[in-house]
């Protein structure tokens, strides 16, 4: 294996798969509410590739004494990502989702002892053919991460009814970057469904019928998409708390912003012992919003980041993720 071997091409998308939504089995990582859980076990591997020769040799060889995460999110670094061994040859590294800039385009790899690269083998189910920078195959596998998660109580409710006679139904979207095969979905009596664990956002999907595209016929949201087509949309939103702090004075407070035009009187906030509050369901992304205090508009205080919009005015921000 070559010195580029390195600079694969992996992408993470981030999943923990439930045995009724997947044949094959998931490695190298699992979610625990917002952090990715990078998980090595000597046990899943056989062989393991050395970085300058492209030897490979079999893991009962290795004398492991440390273990490194890389991928395209910290450029294949052989030595940054270091794990923390938790039991005989098992480690384990902790990161934050919102570390990551790009959720959909994340790829990695375990490297051993800074030298020799763990080598999945065919029947993970979340592989990706390895690359190197020119597009090459390398004849080899890595890891990805999908940041979907399948679960019976997901906040994305996937259903697509009738087509009973069908073979197989594939959920795909932005959100497995299109995938064509890793989220089967399950046959009901009335059609097929899939529950996913989405964070907020604004995502776009198809229905695939043994081999056919199709739009979700149940679903009136759409954009259309480069092949001239259709894309449905789904819209996962979040609680979201306002509080203004102190201005107990203040007759009448209102909250205002990107997310409802900014009406000047929709949302009335109610008063506290410390101030105003407002809950309300936000999609994910970026919001910008001021109050109107008695008339007079203000910024969050208590928020530093601000940005001004296309008139020049200054706002505050909040980002849902």
């Amino acid at each position: 294996m070559k010195k580029a071997f390195q600079y694969i091409s992996l992408g993470l998308v981030l999943l923990f798969v439930n045995p009724g939504y997947a044949q094959k089995e998931v490695k190298g990582y699992y979610i625990e509410g917002d952090e990715i859980v990078f998980t090595f076990n000597r046990s899943d591997y056989e062989q393991a590739t050395h970085d300058n020769y492209g030897e490979k040799l079999d893991f009962e060889d290795l004398d492991i004494r440390n273990v490194v995460v890389a991928g395209s999110f910290n450029d294949w670094s052989r030595e940054h990502w270091k794990m923390r061994k938790i039991a005989d040859g098992t480690y384990q590294l902790r990161k934050k989702i919102s570390d990551f800039s790009d959720e959909f385009t994340w790829e990695f790899k375990f490297v051993i002892n800074n030298t020799y690269w763990a080598e999945p083998d065919s029947e993970i189910s979340n592989i990706t053919p390895a690359r190197d920078r020119s597009g090459s195959s390398l004849n080899s596998y890595n890891l990805k991460v999908y940041t979907a998660v399948p679960t019976e109580n997901g906040n994305a409710k996937f259903f697509l009814k009738g087509y009973e006679n069908a073979e197989e139904v594939i959920l795909a979207g932005d959100f497995s970057r299109w995938d064509e095969n890793f989220f089967k979905m399950k046959r009901t009596t009335t059609g097929w469904e899939l529950n996913l664990d989405l964070r907020p956002g604004v995502y776009q999907y198809k229905f695939i019928v043994d081999g056919a595209w199709i739009e979700d016929p149940s679903n009136n949201e759409k954009v259309r998409n480069e092949f001239d087509g259709f894309n449905s949309v789904i819209r996962i939103k979040k609680k979201v708390t306002f509080h203004l702090n102190n201005f107990q004075n203040a007759s009448e407070v209102i909250l205002t912003g990107s997310f409802n035009n900014w009406d000047e009187h929709q949302l009335k906030m109610k008063k506290t012992d410390s101030g105003w509050t407002q809950t309300m369901v936000l999609s994910g992304g970026k919001h910008h919003y001021k109050y109107i205090v008695d008339g007079e508009w203000k910024v969050d205080p208590d928020n530093t980041i601000m940005e001004y919009d296309g008139e020049g005015h200054i706002n505050s921000v909040c980002m849902v993720k």
